[in-house]
């Protein structure tokens, strides 16, 4: 793997990022062209390079770039499938296996951190990372009493390079408001820097992974990491070391019996979260997740792991959500658009094809409203392109409404916990499972009657307040 000695300077970084996507922009209309004259591997070769070029771009620079580097190796793009396969392949090393940073410049940051090095810290230390991702990259070490444990350690500058990024965030705004005309630019912005912020801060990262772990402690399928809390500090977590299979390792060999269990573990975790505590894990790609073996109970357990996009929802806006969801679930189109006036999404005084927006929220949520849905690389790119593409027969309708703040991660699940499920081929009655979470209906699965069980006697103490 590449040693990188530090990160780039903003302009730099950018200028780098813009001429990759310039190059591809002008190769793109020209491969298409030779396409025509029946020339489809040309087409192919230049994809292969284009993408090849985006991850080592993309992983050199670390931070944001790197986390969009990230949503395009899993996110099923507007593509031809082999297309598609071809950046799933090329940036799939960025979920785990970017380019690493010099040993001595990560072992810095740890002296600065705790004013010794790794060696005074830790019983054992490996100079060589177990995965490297977006803000930091991760060790293996052992503790004094014997204890395998992972520790993140931020890049060096990282931090400074993001949030210079973010300096200028407002100059995106009348671009946005291009886009959608009525989305209130300024509070999202807000929102993003606050999402991005957390992200930067390991320490808020080990509390929120604490409150997954105290949540989902003796659950039967997931396991949430501990937090090694004594020895986390603002660039550096610590956290019990997981062993298990890698998610694209898992899918490439498992059994179609295996992946069916998997998909309905990621959906139980996404859906019984917000749910059940209201929290939201907003960074589902697939380096997030280890497949461990078969527990007591007789079903896989999966680690989730990366704490640093989390939300909480207070209990008025979950009740939003839920308005919003359950009336399309109903069918009930005059409900639904008062729901969407009462939670921000439709402007008081703006019009829209109240039919097409209905049509659209059906699409969205197409998984929980069928008795039995299958996702599809085909399902998650339909998704995607009505959200972005101006030729989409729900873009113009959709570029009218606002995006309240809030719903800026929760955003994420059409892009990236659809193309996980996909991955896996996951089919279920997804509106039952669902409805186990946010209407206490009876187990719909032999998992749910195992999740059941768990909740019924679990301590209620660490549910979230009033």
């Amino acid at each position: 793997m590449t040693r990188k000695k530090g990160l780039g300077g903003r302009v730099r970084r950018g200028a780098r990022l813009a001429g990759t996507g310039i190059r591809g922009a002008g190769g793109i209309a020209g491969a298409k062209a030779r396409s025509l004259t029946g020339r489809e591997e040309d087409l192919e070769a230049f994809h292969l390079e284009m993408a090849t070029r985006l991850a080592d771009v993309l992983g050199e620079m670390k931070g944001a770039a790197m986390k969009v580097g990230q949503l395009l190796s899993f996110v099923d793009l507007d593509l031809p499938p082999e297309i598609r396969t071809v950046y799933h392949e090329a940036l799939a090393k960025l979920q785990d296996d970017a380019p690493t940073f010099d040993p001595e410049a990560i072992e810095q940051v740890i002296r600065e951190e705790y004013g010794a090095g790794p060696e005074a810290i830790f019983a054992t230390w490996s100079r060589e990372p177990l995965a490297s991702a977006s803000i930091g990259q991760v060790h293996a070490a052992t503790l004094d009493d014997g204890r395998e444990v992972v520790v993140k350690v931020q890049y060096p500058g990282v931090a400074e390079a993001v949030r210079a990024d973010l300096a200028n965030a407002e100059a995106f705004a009348p671009l946005a408001r291009l886009v959608s005309p009525n989305q209130e630019v300024g509070p999202l912005i807000d929102e993003l820097r606050d999402r991005v912020n957390d992200e930067l801060d390991y320490q808020r990262e080990a509390q929120y992974q604490r409150a997954f772990a105290q949540r989902y402690a003796g659950h039967p399928f997931i396991h949430v990491p501990e937090i090694v809390g004594d020895l986390c500090r603002a660039r550096v977590l610590v956290s019990e070391r997981v062993h298990g299979e890698r998610f694209e390792t898992f899918a490439r060999g498992a059994t179609p019996a295996q992946k069916q269990e998997v998909g309905e573990i990621v959906f139980r975790y996404a859906f019984g979260s917000i749910g059940r505590f209201r929290l939201f894990n907003g960074d589902p790609h697939p380096g997030n997740y280890l497949i461990e073996g078969v527990g007591p109970e007789g079903a896989r357990r999966v680690a989730f792991l990366d704490y640093g996009s989390v939300k909480m929802f207070t209990r008025e806006r979950y009740a939003s959500m839920r308005a919003v969801d359950d009336a399309v679930a109903d069918d009930d189109r005059e409900r639904f658009l008062e729901a969407m006036r009462e939670s921000g999404f439709l402007p008081p005084t703006v019009r829209v094809d109240e039919e097409r927006l209905f049509a659209w929220f059906k699409l969205y949520t197409q998984p929980v409203l069928a008795e039995q849905f299958e996702f599809t690389p085909e399902f998650a790119a339909e998704v995607l392109r009505s959200t972005t593409d101006p030729r989409n027969e729900y873009y113009d309708v959709l570029r009218k409404l606002n995006l309240p703040p809030d719903y800026l991660l929760l955003n994420r699940i059409q892009w990236g916990l659809n193309s996980v499920l996909a991955r896996l081929g996951a089919k279920n009655d997804w509106a039952a499972i669902r409805d186990e979470y946010v209407h206490d209906a009876p187990p719909a699965t032999a998992l749910g009657e195992l999740d059941r069980a768990w909740w019924i006697g679990r301590d209620p103490e660490v549910d979230p307040p009033a």
